[in-house]
């Protein structure tokens, strides 16, 4: 499929939007490339790669590192703020920003910022080439894997499994996570928790999670697999919409066109009422039945939050499980 937003730029409007995003990096400050999307300038850093710079970080579309996923690893070797000239730092914070909420992309950034020294100690890596109509690239680190595909990767919400979370001062978190920027998801999912009756808490509060074992942790269970919880068909009209509140917050840190092709998936598969919902009671940080670590799951999606002992995050929607 061509990208329909990789279109040519202007030479000399490219380069002066990239010369004062990248005084931005230089000087520490947010850079920003909002007049262009993120799909243009993953096109125009694979354009300015040298032969030197392709042989660390571009690969076959079908590599297999393009699908892999953990909580903190480096897709490839080289950080981005000590291999990549400032244009193309530029380039790639604009690519990072781009793929996310223009509300939120000052929170996504302190994250960045608090668990790793920020943008510049990640890595990424381009597979394929943009144009051809099969290409992403893939930015990752501690607490961070995101994709940009330009609808390369067919069925997959966010271009493949991704992953995000944060450690807001120190690595046990206090009950209430102060300062974590996604913690307010939870908060959200504990008031579907406290809307349910005796019943229904037993059925969705679970002992374990599921443990986290890189690229396997979003597998899909596929039709037909039995999934513990509360099915969301289950809970009352006002209980459901809360899951679709859940669901609202959980979406909210991204560019609205994955919001809408994660939840059309969603919806193409039987909607929030197809998915089930558990708490797990077992990593609860100061026994305050605030429950730290939950998820939602169905065939084809699953959304984990492991609030224990901080933030980790792991994300995977499909179109057919």
């Amino acid at each position: 499929m061509q990208c329909p937003d990789c279109e040519p730029l202007d030479r000399r409007q490219f380069l002066k939007t990239t010369a004062m995003a990248g005084a931005a990096v230089a000087t520490g400050g947010a850079a920003s490339l909002p007049q262009q999307s993120s799909e243009t300038l993953v096109g125009h850093l694979y354009g300015s790669l040298s032969a030197e710079q392709k042989q660390q970080v571009a690969f076959d579309f079908n590599h297999p590192l393009r699908s892999k996923i953990d909580n903190n690893w480096h897709i490839t070797p080289v950080k981005i703020g000590e291999f990549f000239d400032r244009e193309q730092q530029a380039m790639i914070s604009g690519i990072f920003e781009g793929l996310h909420n223009p509300e939120f992309v000052g929170q996504v950034l302190h994250h960045l910022q608090e668990d790793a020294g920020g943008i510049g100690n990640y890595s990424v890596a381009l597979f394929g080439a943009p144009g051809s109509g099969k290409f992403e690239f893939v930015l990752s680190g501690r607490h961070c894997t995101v994709r940009c595909d330009g609808d390369s990767v067919d069925g997959a919400a966010f271009g493949g499994p991704m992953f995000y979370g944060h450690e807001a001062g120190g690595y046990r978190e206090a009950a209430d996570h102060p300062g974590n920027v996604y913690w307010y998801q939870a908060k959200r999912a504990n008031e579907v928790f406290q809307a349910l009756d005796g019943k229904q808490r037993a059925k969705a509060l679970l002992g374990d999670p599921r443990g986290e074992r890189g690229t396997a942790t979003v597998a899909l269970k596929g039709s037909g697999a039995p999934i513990s919880g509360l099915p969301v068909s289950e809970m009352s009209g006002d209980q459901r919409e809360l899951v679709d509140q859940v669901l609202a917050d959980l979406l909210h840190p991204y560019r609205q066109l994955d919001r809408d092709e994660a939840m059309n998936y969603i919806r193409a598969n039987g909607g929030a009422e197809a998915l089930t919902m558990s708490f797990y009671k077992n990593a609860d940080i100061g026994n305050d039945g605030v429950w730290d670590v939950w998820e939602l799951e169905s065939p084809n999606m699953l959304w984990y939050f492991r609030g224990y002992p901080h933030v980790h995050t792991w994300v995977n929607i499909r179109a057919k499980a």
